[in-house]
């Protein structure tokens, strides 16, 4: 018996519990892969399985819907890992401990992989379920959507004859999403030298922070640990502490805004009381200005012993500081056009920091459904970077997903949710980037919603997906099929 047995619809939650037995974090894809593709052949449907990993499952239309245009279904096999400071947990051999309280999944100490696990499940449900009729579906898994798309960016859609697509990658049940934005992935690199110093050593930590994606929810202000480290260390030169950067650590995906940073310091013997009791001012201040959202910030230092050890040469230090300190970070603008008033226009989420042997980086997920608002922030990225000496460069850049006011699908898509729901459900844009640019640019014509259930928490260890939603968002899923 699995932890999901019993729960409905059955047929989605075994496939969402076998696909939670599989490492996937990005870049770590080809067991769940092999997966599917192993699904597809035991079933007898036609697939394709590329080099990159993406798979595609070809299933006939039901009888009487021969003549319709096919319809993709479509979601990522990569998830966001993320686990707690004190969780074991190996994302690339262990399975996922998942568990049900209440109307709740969600996994012990780490992501539980909702986002976007419960797209496979539903793909893998629709391609075997003959309860319901439906076009012939084009089901599209494919890689790496987290870390820049790459799947998506490399499918060969050449033999697709999609002219629907439905993209399950949304996390709010009763919302259709109908546009995103574009963005890129931009890594900020400065050299580093260091000189060898005794004192006495510390570790300042950072914890606590409420984190979370840094599409869906930077427009909530949460925290970011490698900012707020940034501060800190300004603060203390500040105020004439003696202190030398040794080592320097936060966040595990430049795609979520990050909980925990730490600093490793050498403080010279004469500053040691100051030192500690800044911090403890430091923290009061940074409670106070993240009162309203921030509820478990912790900021700290223990006290390693008397060590001898590399330390940043001044100058270097001074430009690590520098660029934590005046790098954007956040909302950059909010959108004024009557459509998508209101919704975050370009944002910026620091979301890696690493200290090498040679170099510091900076590792971030630049965002906007404004193309040439896009590369003006990424030039100024640039010109931080360079001025101090360091390297700029991008990666995994999108397009935006436009908004198509004529779009059939969404019709259909209306219709269905006021018949199940008796209401009107939400249209929106988001400034998260999904997949759907990239389907948008690559198949003319093509038209596409995203939906999904509820889940919240995404990209964080406190992650849920609610039962009752699936079950509803499924019965959504086979409608639209149904009725296009």
């Amino acid at each position: 018996m699995g932890v999901l047995s019993g729960l409905e619809p059955q047929i989605v939650f075994n496939y969402f519990e076998e696909i939670s037995k599989i490492p996937r974090g990005s870049h770590n894809t080809k067991a769940v892969s092999d997966f599917l593709a192993d699904f597809a052949k035991k079933n007898e449907l036609k697939y394709r399985q590329d080099e990159l990993g993406n798979v595609i499952i070809f299933v006939p239309a039901t009888a009487g819907y021969e003549d319709k245009k096919s319809v993709i279904l479509q979601g990522h096999m990569d998830m966001v890992c993320e686990k707690t400071t004190d969780s074991k947990h190996d994302f690339l051999k262990d399975p996922l401990d998942i568990a049900v309280m209440d109307d709740e999944i969600f996994a012990r100490g780490t992501t539980l992989g909702g986002d976007d696990g419960i797209a496979l499940a539903y793909g893998m449900a629709a391609s075997v379920d003959k309860s319901f009729p439906h076009p012939a579906l084009e089901i599209i898994f494919t890689i790496d959507e987290e870390v820049g798309m790459d799947g998506a960016i490399g499918l060969d859609t050449s033999d697709l004859k999609a002219g629907y697509m439905l993209n399950l990658d949304s996390e709010d049940e009763g919302i259709i999403v109908t546009s995103s934005a574009g963005g890129l992935k931009a890594t900020m690199s400065v050299p580093v030298k260091y000189r060898k110093m005794s004192g006495e050593e510390y570790k300042i930590i950072i914890s606590g922070l409420s984190g979370g994606h840094s599409g869906i929810e930077i427009d909530k202000y949460n925290a970011n640990a490698i900012i707020l480290m940034g501060r800190l260390l300004h603060f203390l030169k500040a105020n004439n502490v003696d202190f030398h950067i040794c080592g320097l650590d936060g966040g595990l995906m430049d795609n979520a805004i990050p909980r925990d940073a730490d600093c490793d310091v050498i403080i010279s013997e004469d500053s040691v009381d100051s030192f500690e009791g800044l911090i403890s001012e430091f923290e009061n201040t940074v409670k106070n200005e993240y009162r309203a959202n921030e509820h478990n910030i912790m900021i700290y230092c223990d006290h390693i012993g008397t060590s001898e050890k590399e330390v940043l040469r001044k100058k270097h230090e001074e430009r690590v500081i520098f660029l934590l300190n005046t790098v954007p970070d956040g909302v950059q603008k909010v959108s004024q056009e009557p459509a998508t008033k209101g919704l975050v226009e370009t944002s910026l989420n620091n979301g890696i920091m690493r200290l090498t042997e040679k170099d510091f980086y900076l590792h971030a997920s630049l965002r906007s459904s404004i193309s040439s608002a896009k590369a003006a922030l990424s030039d100024k990225l640039r010109y931080l970077t360079e001025t101090i000496g360091g390297t700029y460069t991008t990666s995994g850049e999108y397009p935006a997903w436009e908004y198509n006011d004529e779009s059939y699908l969404l019709n259909v898509a209306t219709d269905v949710f006021k018949e199940q729901y008796g209401r009107d459900p939400e249209v929106i844009g988001i400034h998260a980037g999904v997949e759907c640019g990239i389907f948008y640019e690559k198949i003319p014509g093509l038209d596409i919603i995203s939906i999904g259930p509820d889940m919240k928490g995404v990209h964080t260890p406190l992650e849920k997906l609610y039962i009752g939603s699936v079950k509803r968002t499924w019965e959504y899923i086979k409608g639209i099929l149904s009725a296009i």
